[in-house]
């Protein structure tokens, strides 16, 4: 009984649950881990590219450092595996979406010539080290297959970095380093085979002192090979026909790589041209004009202080032109991070919806003061309203030297010009000279933009219009009884108004009548119109009528003619 009720108590025992096995995760090709992996295999496939051409070329590299050679083939060995592996793992968008269903990312992979070219670069050459030797470096060639990763690598990190235009220099530096490394070791390789110092081309006998070191013959060789592929000269003649042809080669190479040297600085230089030219407004044109209408020398040095100012500072005044190229909600979220917290100060933009400050957001726009520049006087009809970004800007007299007070960064003005608040006492006017102690970073808002936004947001104008009174009342601004009156005329117009939209709706009730019985009289008289047709196809046609006509005149001919016959005759006699 005890057995068995073990037995059975064994059975009855669930299976213990087995650990789930962790996958790794699909990759964003655009996410950062995808990125520093690119990264990572910079250095094996530069390591290959290097490294292999010199030890085959440079016996001493080879055999001085053989075991060093060899850990740090296998490690790139095994990071090429695992890059495969990532490879499989890296997903891919498709309608914009991003694919993370791994069978179809691997299937995906292996029907492409990536997967193909990725497997040759880890076709294991090194077996024929059994028959060959350790000291053939050449049966790894195939490693170079790689190097297109170097080549994403580097294009992903150019669109990253905030310096691109140093990036890509160090990029053209570092590929001319490439290229006079692999051609000193072709240099060195060929005298080797020619035969060290029979001739003055050719590098130096070994046997000379100090020319038996390796780094020695590293660095002849990539002297040597700096001053052909340079154009600089100042290079023993060739003697051989071998010689002929490696020089021959190298000059061809080194037309090529002058031209691409030529072709990337210059676009190099373009694309900083074009970017000052995209973030500072062009100061050439405008210093040409004021020399061409000879504006008098002050003002044409304020205006070069004022480029000047903006050029080392780097302010810029045409963000919207800079952003225009962005989704208008990317465009969005990008100015409202940049300039939200400087909106939001204002009272009377404070407690709004955040889609009206951010539809506000994009229409501010940046200017800056130089010192002295009065940025509003007395009297001046207000379009716009000024957030005080950086700087001091004084409120001065009308001689603009008594300053009443100074305002600082955070600060605004203008803005009650900008909303028609009723029974305003100073209108849509100036109420003091605003001048700049400084150079000062404003934002502007311009009344017409404020317009076409409250457009939308008729609630938040009502706020913005309450918050502007109360204001105003604080001020002593506001003539109260200039507003009952507005408000008043205002109510007896929206009065009227409706009163015109009643009997606009009267006339076009009557006019749709009118229609109506326009419609049914048409629809009467065409289908009396109809009927008459009908009738009329019963009656005999005009050509039928002239045919019976002209029967009847020729029957009646034919009964005279017979009648006159007969009288002629006479009647006829008995028998």
């Amino acid at each position: 009984m005890n057995q068995d009720s073990k037995v059975k108590t064994t059975e009855s025992r669930p299976p213990a649950p087995s650990k789930a096995r962790k996958s790794l995760p699909v990759l964003d090709p655009s996410g950062d881990y995808y990125y520093w992996w690119l990264n990572t295999m910079v250095f094996p496939v530069m390591y290959n590219l290097l490294i292999i051409v010199s030890r085959a070329c440079f016996p001493d590299l080879q055999h001085g450092y053989l075991v060093a050679w060899l850990v740090l083939d296998y490690i790139s060995d095994l990071l090429y595996l695992l890059d495969i592996v990532v490879r499989f793992h890296t997903g891919f968008l498709e309608q914009g979406i991003l694919v993370v269903d791994k069978s179809r990312i691997a299937s995906r992979y292996a029907r492409t010539w990536s997967f193909l070219v990725d497997l040759a670069s880890l076709v294991p050459t090194d077996v024929a080290y059994l028959q060959l030797g350790l000291h053939t470096p050449t049966l790894r060639l195939n490693r170079f297959l790689r190097a297109p990763r170097l080549f994403e690598a580097f294009d992903r990190t150019e669109t990253r970095t905030a310096y691109p235009n140093a990036f890509r220099i160090a990029k053209l530096m570092l590929y001319i380093f490439v290229v006079i490394h692999w051609n000193s070791c072709l240099y060195f390789a060929l005298s080797r085979y020619l035969g060290f110092g029979r001739d003055s081309w050719v590098y130096p006998d070994p046997a000379q002192p100090g020319f038996e070191r390796l780094r020695r013959q590293y660095l002849y060789s990539f002297y040597f090979s700096t001053l052909i592929l340079t154009t600089v000269g100042d290079t023993p003649l060739p003697a051989r026909e071998e010689e002929y042809l490696f020089m021959v080669g190298d000059f061809l190479l080194a037309v090529m790589g002058f031209a691409t040297i030529m072709g990337s600085m210059s676009s190099v230089i373009y694309n900083m041209n074009t970017a000052d030219a995209a973030f500072y407004p062009d100061h050439a044109l405008v210093k040409k004009y004021m020399k061409l209408q000879h504006v008098n020398r002050r003002l044409e040095r304020r205006v070069i202080d004022w480029y000047q100012h903006l050029q080392i500072n780097k302010k810029m005044t045409n963000e919207v032109a800079i952003l225009q190229h962005l989704p208008e909600r990317l465009r969005a979220e990008v100015a409202v991070s940049v300039h939200l917290s400087t909106l939001s100060r204002v009272q009377i933009f404070q407690n709004c919806e955040a889609s009206l400050l951010e539809e506000l957001v994009l229409k501010l726009q940046p200017q800056t003061y130089s010192p002295g520049e009065y940025v509003c006087r007395k009297g001046d009809i207000g379009r716009e309203m000024y957030i005080i970004r950086e700087g001091q800007l004084a409120v001065v007299a009308d001689d603009g030297i008594t300053q009443y007070a100074v305002l600082g960064a955070g600060l605004y003005f203008g803005e009650i010009s900008i909303i028609n608040i009723k029974g305003n006492m100073s209108g849509n006017r100036r109420t003091a000279n605003i001048k700049s102690l400084g150079y000062s970073d404003l934002f502007c808002l311009s009344k017409e933009d404020l317009r076409e936004v409250l457009s939308e947001y008729p609630q938040a104008q009502t706020v913005m219009e309450e918050k502007g009174r109360e204001i105003l009342l604080k001020m002593n601004k506001l003539d109260v009884n200039a507003e009952a009156a507005e408000i008043a005329l205002q109510e007896a117009t929206e009065s009227r108004l409706q009163g015109l939209d009643q009997q606009l709706d009267d006339l076009q009730t009557k006019f749709a009548r009118l229609l109506a019985e326009l419609e049914s009289s048409a629809l009467k008289i065409a289908y009396r119109i109809e009927r008459l047709e009908w009738q009329t196809r019963e009656w005999p046609m005009p050509e039928e009528l002239a045919e019976a006509d002209d029967e009847g005149e020729t029957e009646e001919g034919t009964s005279k003619s017979r009648e006159g016959r007969a009288g002629q005759e006479g009647p006829p006699g008995p028998e």
